[in-house]
Order: structure tokens, then sequence, then C-alpha cells
């Protein structure tokens, strides 16, 4: 049988394993797609016991782009996986897409319900069904999941007939994870030989690198995309993000100049920066560049937008081009980065050498030993092997969010933290401090052990009726953010006095994480038991600002009401913070 190198890495992943059949899922997703806290996603996105055949339904709105997927780990080696469970992703689409709300499980109910808003409101261009195995591919498997994009295409048209959305059907089998995998480290994975017609051009060398730049037709790199999609862009630290059509958004504009202006798209476009294992210059009087493989290392998003037009571009349409060559993997890297410096999505990269989070990342080295603050998102080998107690600066803004009254920021826009100024400044200024930050955190992973806890209680059967309310509204989606805002929103009611400045709350000594959840852990076990009013902020996907703050307002006055009978757990609390 044939052997992947994935495998080592994965059976290191230790903090996969609580997750059982879905770690591979998990794993897979967090290489396809570089995410950084792999276990928020499975907080938010892995469903529960009665899934209609969904294990996990994630919804990136900021990427535009969901995941659906059907996870199966084979204990024993085998030719292929089984295409049964590949056809199950045909009754997720129905159930996701098409029944009526009101009549789907719990453990899914929030996850359609967001998603069908997110494909109403244009907010999601792309959708992927994957069917993820830890065997071989094989066709039977490949033509029962590309029966899954057309159900879905039909249900879509109903939500949305004007939504464009491409619909991706695969099989995430172990050679497709593994290739996901390979390039972490193999910056290109398209190895294919090329002979390209361009209209000249010149070479520039340096003893690390060379680069031949040109224009090239934009029909090759729309034919390159229809045959390779995403694994075009390997070296890239982003995909194609789709496009929208509103004047604003960028793709579509690219989209846009190629039909309507397309002698003009050359002067229009910045231009597409690619590695390239090789390269032949033109001879003399002969404009045929010969390369040898592929990856876009800057420019993903002029190719994603040709590739995905509806009929070819016309032979005027020309893309200024550069073709790299070079064999130091340091320089490559270097290449990368610098090529995407300016680019909004890689803005936590780029914030985590200023003042502030300079500042922040010495405080966790110095005084917060216990945890790995990441201002800069991990590379290669973090997705490797799982750095412990990593604390991405991405989720660090979350829980800010949360904590400090926006919940739906740390749901809906937690990459916009990191782009826009005044968001950033208000979650990370002169008074947030490591220790707050960690203060903060603890509290998520405090509401996320107490979800595992009722989860164990309900596999076996012991679960309380009370105690099932908890669980129903830990399930939903944007649920823990919606219950850190009402806890911090709540804390004079905790500690009986009054806060002049929530970023000053912090524990009043060094403890490591578990001791840490533990002295959150009376706190949570109350406020869930309350957790009723908060529903009808999550009741229209956490989109109202006015819904979620009269729920948190509705909660309040329950958690006042027990501040006598639970004096004793509120002032022991009170003891182990300062504010």
């Amino acid at each position: 049988m044939k052997e992947w190198s994935y495998i080592e890495a994965f059976k290191n992943r230790v903090d996969l394993k609580q997750y059982n059949e879905n770690a591979l899922m998990l794993f897979a997703l967090q290489v396809r797609f570089n995410i950084e806290d792999i276990d928020m996603v499975a907080e938010t996105s892995l469903t529960g016991d009665n899934d209609k055949k969904a294990d996990l339904i994630y919804i990136d709105e900021e990427k535009s782009f969901a995941v659906i997927a059907q996870a199966y780990m084979c204990k024993k080696q085998k030719k292929a996986a089984k295409s049964n469970k590949a056809d199950d992703l045909n009754i997720a689409a129905t159930w996701l897409l098409n029944q009526p709300i009101e009549k789907l499980p719990d453990d899914i109910k929030t996850h359609a319900q967001e998603l069908r808003t997110a494909i109403k409101e244009e907010k999601i261009n792309t959708i992927y069904f994957w069917y993820v195995h830890n065997l071989p591919g094989s066709k039977p498997v490949k033509d029962a999941i590309n029966s899954v994009g057309r159900t879905a295409k039909t249900f879509i048209s109903k939500l949305s007939p004007k939504n464009k959305i491409e619909i991706i059907s695969s099989e995430i089998s172990s050679d497709t994870i593994e290739d996901w995998y390979k390039s972490l480290s193999t910056p290109v994975l398209v190895t294919d030989k090329y002979d390209i017609t361009v209209i000249g051009g010149y070479e520039i060398k340096n003893a690390d690198w060379k680069a031949y730049v040109t224009a090239i037709p934009a029909l090759w790199l729309y034919e390159r995309y229809k045959e390779h999609k995403t694994k075009l862009f390997s070296a890239n630290i982003r995909d194609y993000f789709g496009s929208r059509e509103t004047d604003k958004d960028i793709n579509n504009g690219i989209k846009s100049t190629a039909c309507v202006n397309p002698k003009h798209f050359w002067v229009y476009n910045n231009g597409i920066t690619a590695l390239v294992n090789n390269y032949d210059p033109p001879e003399s009087n002969i404009n045929i560049l010969h390369i040898e493989g592929i990856s876009i290392v800057n420019g993903a998003q002029t190719t994603g937008a040709l590739g995905s037009l509806d009929s070819k571009p016309g032979n005027e349409v020309m893309v200024p081009i550069r073709f790299i060559t070079c064999p130091n993997p340091k320089t490559i890297r270097d290449i990368v980065k610098f090529n995407n410096y300016q680019n909004k999505i890689a803005a936590p990269d780029f914030r985590s050498s200023d003042r502030i989070q300079t500042r922040i990342l010495k405080e966790f080295k110095e005084e917060v030993k216990y945890i790995n603050y990441a201002p800069r998102r991990g590379g290669s080998e973090a997705k490797k092997g799982k750095i412990s107690n990593l604390l991405p600066s991405v989720t660090a803004g979350q829980v800010l969010a949360a904590f400090h009254g926006d919940p739906n920021i740390a749901y809906h826009k937690k990459n916009h933290i990191w782009e826009t100024d005044e968001l950033y400044v208000k979650y990370f200024n002169d008074s947030t401090t490591a220790k707050h930050i960690y203060f903060a955190y603890t509290l998520l992973k405090a509401i996320a052990l107490k979800k595992k806890e009722l989860i164990g209680k309900s596999k076996v059967g012991r679960i309380q009726g009370l105690e099932q309310v908890q669980l129903d509204y830990l399930r939903k989606r944007g649920s823990h953010f919606l219950l850190i805002s009402a806890i911090a929103s709540s804390m004079e009611i905790f500690i009986d006095e009054s806060i002049a400045n929530l970023f000053e709350m912090k524990f009043n000594k060094n403890m490591r994480i578990t001791e840490a959840i533990a002295k959150w852990g009376p706190i949570v076990n109350i406020s869930t038991s309350f957790v009723s009013p908060l529903n009808t902020g999550l009741s229209d996907g956490f989109r109202t600002k006015e819904k979620y703050s009269e729920a948190i307002n509705n909660f309040k006055p329950l958690i006042n009401s027990t501040r006598e009978s639970n004096k004793k757990i509120y002032n022991t609390f009170k003891s182990s913070i300062v504010y």
C-alpha cells in the first residue's frame, strides 16, 4: 500500500485526538485553508449526533466560502473508501439547503440558518462538499460525490436565483491531503511543462535567483485555472476569494475589465508573480517561453477571476507577469512574504511588529509563561506539529471583542479587527495587556470545557433537563462569544463593585491554564443556567446588535438575582482577580 508523509505529522497532533473520527477532517481543513485556531473552528463548526450526514459545517463569510464535510476513518488499510458516505452528502445538502428550518434538528438548525442567510445575502460564493477519509481516492467515490454538486445547485437556485455560487464537490482522500501537506514545504505542486507564447520580455539575474519579466495571454491563465484550480496557488498564502457583483469588489472589477475593456487590462492590472522550477527564455525571433512547474505567489485574485469567467477571455487580454526560479528555501519564503505585504488579508502578520503587539508578546513571555502567544500567523511547522497552548493573535482579537461588548465582531469579523484601524485600536491599545488577554481567553476555554462536559453526559444518557437546555444553547453558532459578552457585562454583579475599565481585569497571580479555567468554572456553571434569554440574540444568525444587546440586558437581572445565594462563590472568584 502507498505510504503518505502526512500520516506521521497527523499522529503527532495530540490536540486533535479529542475529536476522534473528525480529527483527520479538521487536520485537512486546517492545512487547506491555513487556519490558526482549529479548536475554535471545531467548537463552532462540528455538529452534534443528529447531524443529518453533515459532520462539519464551516462558514467563513470574510473569505466568502463554506465547507460541508462528512468524515470517515478506516482502521484497516483498504484500496478505496466505500461510496455510501459520499452519497450521504446529498442528504446533508437536502437538509441544510431545502428542508424548512423549523423541521431541522437542533444540532444543525443554526448552521443551516446561517448558511442560508449568507447565501441569500451573497456573502458566500463558493461551497465545498467534502468526503474526507484516510484511504486512496477512487472513481466510484468521485462519481458519487459529483452528484452532490447538482443537488446543491438546485436548492441554492431556489434560495438565491441571482447568486452564482461555485459548488466544488471533492473526495478528500489521503492522496489529496498528501498534496496539501506537501504544499506546506514544497512551493510548486503543479510540475507540468508548458510552452507559452509571449510578446517579448527581459531577464534579471541574481546570485540567489533569476527572473523573466513578460506578458502572457489571459487565456493561458484561464486554461491553467480550469486545469489545476487552487493547486496553482500552492506557494501562495491565500487562494482566490471569489467575486461579488459590486463596484467596490476588486475581483469582480478584474472580470469586468477582461470582458468590457480587454485592451486596457495590461495597464490596469498590477500583474502576477509566479515561482517556477525552471524556465528557458525565448530564443531569438521565437516568442516561446518554456517553463517547468508553476505556483502563483501573488496574483491569485487575478488568476481566479480570469479562470472563473463565463467564457474564455479574448486574445487581446494580456497579463503582466514575472517568472522566478530560486533554489534557496529561505529566499522563497521571503519572496512569498514580501509579495503579499500589501494585502489586507495578511494584516495580523504585519501588525505583529507594531508597538502594541511587540509589548504584548514580551509580556506573555515574561509574565504569562503558560501560553504561547503568536502575533504572527504560523507557518508550515505550526500546521505540521501543534505548538502546546498556542494562542493565535486572531483568537486573542476575538475574545477581546467579545469581552468588550462586540460578540458579533468576534464571530463574523475576526479578520476585520486587524484590517481596520478603528477596530484594532479598540481592542489592542495601551490598556491591553497579556494578563487581560489571558483572563478573557481562559473564560472562552472554560465555556468550551463546560460544553464538552455536557456532551459527555448526553452521550451516556445522564444529562438533566436544564443541562440539555444549556447544551442546546452552547451548540449554536456564536453562542460562546455571546456568553462571554454576557458574563463580562455582569462583572460588576459578580464582584459587587463598580469597574472603571474592563481592560484592567486580570488574575492576581500567574497560574497555569488549567487553574485559570478552573477559576472561571463556577462563574460559567451559574451563567449557563440562565442562557435561555441569550437565544434571542442568536436567532437571526447573530447579526442584529439590538437583538443581542437586548438578550444580554435580559440575562443580567437573572445573574443579579443570584447575588446573595451565590455570595461565597462570587467572593471566592473576586479574591482571585484584580481590576
